[in-house]
């Protein structure tokens, strides 16, 4: 694993055990077995769904997307906002709206 993975994983600590799992040749972030967030090329993305989409939209964050046979695919995450990986606070506001969006589409 990599720095930033082990970083990004203290950040959502108190979340719960966050574990990482290499896929799509990145990783993916569960906790209680639950993807909330991916980590693609050193940048961190965090679940989204209609319900809190906007918080991400209004910022102008980016949604994580990949081509499929020349074709763009748009996924339900979006890059972190900077301010995750500088206050506690703020990881556990967006890293809670992730895990409970991921658990609603489950």
């Amino acid at each position: 694993m990599s720095e930033f993975i082990d970083h990004v994983q203290e950040i959502f600590a108190s979340l719960g055990t966050v574990q990482a799992r290499k896929m799509f040749g990145g990783y993916g972030l569960f906790c209680d077995g639950v993807m909330f967030a991916l980590v693609a090329d050193d940048a961190l993305y965090l679940k989204s769904d209609a319900s809190i989409e906007t918080h991400f939209t209004a910022r102008g964050l980016d949604q994580f997307t990949y081509e499929k046979r020349g074709k763009p695919v748009k996924m339900s995450y979006f890059t972190a906002p900077e301010e995750v990986f500088e206050d506690a606070e703020q990881a556990m506001l967006w890293g809670r709206r992730s895990f409970a969006a991921a658990l609603r589409s489950r």
